[in-house]
């Protein structure tokens, strides 16, 4: 038996997993990790933090399952996105990674239209807007704020390349990655010699870019060493996080989209034609399928606002979910969902870090609007998950508006786990949400990508069709679509309405 290793570095830990060749999850093992704010708006990691956990989940499955490292045929990178690390010329970390939720770099965004000579030069070439979350800003910021850093840097690296760098000691991308940047010529899948240019950014600091099937390095001695891994074990190009769930999921082909409640919330859809949104609203990327794209919108705070409601408000759901052993978020939505839709009159913005889709505003955040008396804190669960939803089904408008759409979504992340979370989901987006038998996601997605790289599978698409089976679908109901119908007018009525106030409180 051949088996394959996907690696997800994550915004709250790197998951490791250890399939065999048939997608079967053989050991798991997750290491959790800080995110530091040192101010309104920031967001930072300790590059070491990834690496450790690395090398601890790769210890870990390879215990767990008792498999020689010997039978592992290729090795495929999930992480984060547009999370910057810079090394300098030893390869040594210079800072703390600046993360994909970072919102410091409104001024640098600005900056970087006005040296493209418009905000639609700059989408024409890398198929985004400059947004304070991508990496193109942050590499403008450390170069403003903090040169003496800048003068030693050497080399421009993503989460889960920086992990490469570590493993195979090469510097290498891929186009899911890359095109986050900022930086790339997403419709010719290269570096835009036009941008780094006009943005006075060295080429020979940015990694090569590879498709994400292709190999790109191998483990070294050194590594080999430090994880149990045989050392000339191949590693793939990966993919950035949604890319690689878009795999794990089967979404590898045109007609097909899925939604994920992680730490943020994306609504994903792939197209084998390039799609632009000109006024900037959703992502459009290079995709893990080698000559082909996808469409993404994005809401910072999904995940995120469920656990922060819960890290801060209840205490005593994680007590008795503690002595239940249960997980705490079963016992919140449970009650949560005795809570009639509306939240009795109560609606939840979910814009902690900002927000992305469709409203590209770094100053925005969080509120609850309606806020009476009478609501219980399960009434504020259930309008954080509705918000969210909310938030997602924004993302599907504007996808549906540039014909890039699915009769099916796939639902992943934590909260796709939730069947009352994906009823939710069905009602508000209007259509059938499935979940797929696995729910391994990136991890998966990357050892498929793996397998491919390895030759075991002829091509991305195939791959998928071997190996993603998808559960019954549960359908949205039609007077529920009616009721959230309402609620639905009045949260889209709100951005407008606080949108001034927001602005004047980022500036006392």
């Amino acid at each position: 038996m051949n088996y394959l290793l996907g690696i997800d570095i994550g915004t709250s830990g790197t998951k490791t997993v250890l399939f065999d060749e048939k997608g079967r999850a053989m050991a798991s093992y997750t290491g959790e990790y800080p995110m530091a704010q040192p101010q309104n708006g920031w967001a930072e990691q300790d590059p070491a933090h990834w690496w450790q956990a690395v090398c601890d989940g790769i210890r870990a499955v390879l215990d767990k399952s008792g498999i020689d490292a010997a039978l592992i045929r290729g090795i495929g990178l999930s992480g984060q996105m547009h999370s910057l690390v810079l090394l300098d010329e030893n390869g040594e970390v210079l800072r703390p990674s600046i993360l994909w939720c970072d919102q410091r770099t409104a001024e640098e965004c600005e900056e970087i239209h006005q040296r493209m000579g418009g905000k639609a030069r700059y989408i024409e070439i890398t198929a985004n807007p400059a947004l304070t979350g991508f990496t193109a800003g942050k590499i403008l910021w450390v170069r403003k704020h903090e040169p003496e850093i800048y003068a030693k840097a050497r080399h421009i690296l993503l989460a889960k390349d920086y992990i490469r760098y570590k493993l195979c000691n090469v510097f290498a991308t891929e186009v899911s990655d890359a095109s986050g940047m900022g930086l790339l010529d997403v419709p010719n899948r290269c570096w835009s010699s036009e941008v780094l240019e006009k943005l006075e950014i060295d080429s020979a600091m940015l990694a090569k870019v590879y498709e994400s099937p292709e190999v790109t390095g191998t483990i070294t001695a050194e590594a080999a060493a430090l994880t149990g891994l045989k050392e000339g074990t191949i590693v793939v190009g990966g993919a950035g996080d949604n890319a690689a769930a878009a795999v794990g999921t089967g979404v590898v082909e045109d007609g097909k989209a899925f939604a994920t409640i992680g730490t943020s919330g994306v609504v994903f859809a792939h197209t084998n034609q390039l799609s632009i949104d000109p006024q900037g609203r959703v992502h459009t990327f290079c995709c893990a399928v080698p000559g082909a794209w996808h469409v993404m919108g994005v809401t910072l705070a999904a995940g995120q606002s469920l656990k922060w409601y819960r890290d801060n408000f209840c205490d005593g759901d994680k007590i008795e979910a503690e002595k239940q052993g249960v997980d705490p978020y079963d016992l919140m939505t449970a009650e949560a969902a005795k809570t009639p839709i509306g939240s009795n009159r109560l609606i939840y913005l979910p814009y902690l870090m900002g927000e992305r889709t469709p409203h590209l505003d770094p100053d925005c955040r969080g509120a609850f609007v309606g806020l009476s008396g009478m609501h219980t804190r399960y009434d504020l669960v259930r309008a954080v998950m509705e918000g969210v939803t909310f938030s997602l089904r924004d993302c599907a408008e504007i996808l549906r508006g540039m014909g890039v759409q699915s009769d099916m979504i796939l639902a992943c992340g934590g909260g796709g786990s939730s069947a009352f979370w994906r009823q939710m989901m069905a009602d508000v987006l209007g259509c059938p949400v499935a979940t797929t038998i696995s729910k391994e996601g990136p991890a998966l997605g990357v050892a498929i990508l793996a397998g491919v790289g390895a030759g075991l599978y002829p091509s991305v698409p195939e791959a998928c069709r071997e190996i993603i089976g998808v559960n019954a679908a549960q359908d949205p109901v039609a007077e529920h679509m009616s009721e959230y119908q309402k609620f639905y007018e009045i949260y889209r009525s709100l951005y407008p309405a606080l949108r001034d106030s927001w602005h004047n409180l980022a500036k006392l």
